[in-house]
């Protein structure tokens, strides 16, 4: 839990990096910061495109924001002063021929331009990428999608719960739904803000290549892509179950109202005695043994009926050890526990947060992850600082968004400037080349997925990833009980060298490796690194142009920093189970045993379900890394960097994560969890399930014209304009369920998107069916790829989740623990009877 003790703090050293909340100074830190001196323009009215040049403007881009007449649309937004902060504003009409001329104009001198159009509209506009680089050669253009620009699903509206319907999350979420068996619509954005990190890692891999004489080009991700990045083993657990058939097969995470995995055990949510929910953190035996001493309940192991603790094959049994644990958490208040937990590194637990409470996180606060703003005539805007704590190169996180059109006459004045100096074009642009990060080496040191798959990710983009591995492998691999399945997806293209790192042996391999490395990426607890030789300071020493990425659960210092962190854990305390389920979630003490379980099961769909802190963790730490690549182009050198779990899940759900005076509500879920409102949300159809997304205008009266009984609707006072179909929403769903109960699903999926209405058939789940079986929307749209593994031979796997125009990307599979160990030793100089010493000595292990 997060109430540390009061003490605790005090007693803590506080690492002295830079502030991202600059006061002091600001000038010369801008002037130093990692982007300073790139031009960014952004055509984005999206979330997705907003959030990246947000990035790009906390770093010191100077960012100019392109809105329509009238402003952005993101306006409306709570979180728009956080997403529109460290931009100049412009409002122009791209339909009209001088303000055209204008963008192009700007265009033309930038380095950056992001858009978030449906394919076809920025170059029927006339700023698409082919119209823009022909006047800047070097122009790195960014373009985000619901579901890229090729395939049968291009021309489809990108909304994030059109991407989620097509794809079957809202039924894979069925256990979240207040009605049994039916599907339920999530509040968080678990598409978009992957996709937004996605197109930082394209922009930045770009600026790598063009450091490297590459020119410019064109990168495109898709928020279909960015979800693919919470799955961290089910993809290849379908493909065995698919090739083996009975042999293998894939139970449910729930069976008649009781969980059906150990892991549910491990990572147990339970109800305390004074009504707040705890998510507890005991993924390893060690640690699960841990939770079992303070629970009273280490006989367990010793009593022949529960030896097999926390796994059982019985129904029975697991029901009566789930209502066990259960009644002991409930037998004590949350103050109770957390004492207890302050006596007990290795046993820990957070409270189910909710809206902003993260921003008091105390390790929120240690780690200067908050920023409070001074605004005139009121309180400070305190909403999230920078994403990426850089030493040399700190962010400038000390304003927020800008009126709409504040800077119109100054930025159309440089428009207009013949001495607005534009980029230099290099004689590479438009020439194919390779790999944006080939000759880039990346050294792993962590376990499992959540930063681990950050270096999958740039492997991708033809980075070297060798793993360090421990000698019995990473816990990962063996996470379910087919050999390896769990470890494929976040290992593949990384070299494995299994070495005791605990050793003095071990210890010197990983340094000779590390000194002729790009980047480390470490996510161990708090002080493991420092104390097996491996943490910043040891390692810059020996190589000055290191970049060393701190990636862990909380920190890598602080009051929490120290404990066990997990996917489950840090999505609690940091809000998205009730981002998701808030209206569902009964708030008392008095709740029946049943009910516990009930709502137990639905907070552990809001949280896990589909999207978790893993995923949201591995695309930041990924971004991280190119930022601080980019940055070390750019002059600055080695530098130690910090992001972590819980930050990188606060940005996610950063359309919650601020609070002012006079703020909007975020939309929320209704209380049956099928939308925001009646012209975004789930509907029933005569079959089965669509979701409809029109909230605009222009997209109502499109719906209206093609829907049986439509012409009822628009002669409707109630529903005659955008305000008085939001006062009378609950009877405009009242209305349009009574239509979309008449025809079946896939019927209004064809009428509705032949009328250009996003409406779409709710695709059954598990989530990872519609990426990789036979005519799905991975198959159709070019998502999957084929790779080969030591144990499977050929399998399919993703695709990268960036297309570049001119640069290649990789497609490589995962190998066994210790595959590359001799072979990396050879390259660094080790002979082989060396090596033969160190395997018969335990330091490594070759496989």
């Amino acid at each position: 839990m997060t109430e540390a003790s009061a003490s605790e703090p005090r007693r803590l050293q506080k690492r002295g990096w830079p502030s991202v909340n600059v006061s002091n100074d600001r000038d010369n830190i801008a002037k130093n910061a990692a982007l300073a001196g790139l031009r960014v323009v952004d055509f984005s009215v999206q979330r997705t495109g907003s959030q990246v040049s947000q990035l790009l403007a906390d770093f010191g881009a100077e960012v100019i924001q392109i809105e329509p007449k009238g402003g952005s649309p993101l306006r409306a937004e709570r979180a728009w002063p956080f997403w529109g902060r460290g931009k100049r504003s412009i409002e122009l009409d791209l339909k009209d021929a001088a303000d055209l001329v204008v963008a192009q104009s700007l265009a033309a001198n930038a380095d950056i331009v992001v858009e978030t159009f449906r394919p076809g509209v920025a170059d029927r506009l006339g700023i698409g990428y082919a119209t823009l680089s022909a006047r800047n050669p070097d122009l790195i253009f960014a373009s985000i999608s619901g579901f890229g620009s090729d395939g049968p699903l291009a021309g489809l509206q990108g909304y994030e719960a059109v991407i989620a319907a097509k794809l079957g999350v809202f039924w894979a979420l069925t256990d979240m739904a207040p009605i049994p068996g039916r599907p339920a619509f999530c509040s968080a954005a678990y598409a978009s803000y992957p996709a937004s990190q996605l197109a930082l890692q394209g922009i930045f891999a770009a600026l790598l290549a063009r450091e490297n004489g590459g020119g410019g080009q064109h990168i495109e991700t898709t928020l279909a892509q960015g979800l693919t990045v919470h799955d961290t083993f089910n993809w290849f657990a379908r493909v065995v179950a698919t090739r083996y058939g009975d042999g293998f097969k894939q139970m449910p995470r729930v069976h008649e109202g009781v969980p059906t995995g150990d892991l549910s055990f491990r990572l147990l949510i339970a109800l305390t005695k004074d009504g707040r929910w705890l998510q507890f953190s005991q993924t390893t035996n060690k640690l699960f043994r841990a939770m079992m001493k303070m629970f009273g309940l280490e006989w367990m192991f010793e009593d022949p009926k529960w030896e097999s603790a926390p796994a059982f094959d019985s129904h029975e049994q697991r029901k009566e050890f789930w209502e066990l644990l259960l009644n002991i958490v409930r037998g004590k208040t949350a103050a109770e526990w957390a004492a207890l937990f302050d006596d007990d590194p290795n046993v820990w637990a957070e409270m189910f947060r909710r809206g902003s409470e993260l921003l008091d996180h105390p390790q929120m606060v240690w780690n200067d992850m908050v920023a409070s703003v001074d605004v005139p005539d009121g309180p400070p805007v305190r909403n999230l600082g920078a994403l990426v704590r850089m030493e040399g190169t700190p962010a400038v996180v000390d304003g927020i968004a800008p009126v709409s059109g504040l800077h119109d006459a100054a930025i159309r004045a440089e428009a207009a400037s013949p001495t607005m100096p534009a980029p230099a074009p290099t004689s590479a642009a438009n020439t194919p080349c390779a790999a944006p990060l080939a000759g880039i080496t990346i050294i792993e040191l962590g376990t499992y997925y959540a930063a681990p798959y950050g270096a999958t990710l740039l492997a991708d983009l033809g980075a070297r990833v060798i793993k360090l591995e421990q000698l019995d492998g990473d816990p990962h691999r063996f996470m379910l009980p087919f050999p390896e399945l769990a470890g494929m997806k976040v290992l593949q293209g990384k070299e494995s060298v299994a070495v005791d790192l605990s050793s003095a042996e071990g210890r010197a391999v990983a340094h000779k490796i590390i000194a002729e490395a790009d980047i480390v990426l470490q996510s161990f607890r708090a002080g493991v690194a420092k104390r097996l030789g491996l943490d910043a300071d040891t390692l810059m020493a020996l190589n000055p142009g290191l970049i060393y990425l701190n990636a862990p659960g909380y920190g890598e210092d602080g009051p929490c920093g120290h404990r066990p962190a997990f996917a489950p854990t840090i999505g609690a305390c940091a809000g998205m189970a009730w981002r998701n389920a808030e209206a569902t979630i009964p708030d008392r003490a008095n709740l029946t045993l049943d009910e516990v379980k009930e709502v137990a099961i639905r907070l552990s769909a809001a949280v896990m379900g589909v999207g978790n802190s893993d995923g949201l963790s591995s695309v930041s730490t990924a971004t991280a890394m190119l930022l601080g690549l980019v940055a070390r182009a750019r002059g600055a050198g080695g530098q130690q960097m910090l992001t972590s779990m819980l930050s990188s899940t606060a940005h996610a759900l950063s359309e919650v994560m601020i609070d002012y005076d006079g703020a909007p509500p975020a939309p929320t879920a209704d209380s049956g969890l099928l939308g925001f409102s009646a012209l975004y949300r789930l509907y029933q159809a005569s079959d089965d399930w669509v979701f409809l997304a029109a909230p605009s205008a222009r997209e109502w009266g499109r719906l209206i014209a093609s829907l049986p009984g439509g012409a009822a609707l628009a002669s409707d006072a109630r529903f005659a304009s955008v305000e008085s179909r939001a006062a009378n929403d609950s009877l405009l769903s009242e209305a349009l369920a009574a239509i979309f109960i008449t025809q079946t699903a896939d019927e209004w999926e064809t009428t509705l998107r032949a009328a250009d209405v996003a409406c779409v058939k709710c695709a059954p789940g598990p989530v990872e069916a519609n990426y990789l079986d036979e005519g799905s929307v991975g198959q159709v749209q070019g998502f999957v790829a084929a790779t080969t593994h030591p144990i499977l031979d050929e399998i399919p796997r993703l695709a990268a989740l960036i297309r570049f125009s001119h640069s290649t990307t990789k497609v490589r599979g995962a190998g066994v623990c210790g595959q590359d160990t001799a072979a990396v030793l050879a390259e660094f100089g080790y002979a082989e009877n060396h090596v033969s010493e160190m395997v018969g000595a335990g330091v490594v292990l070759c496989a």
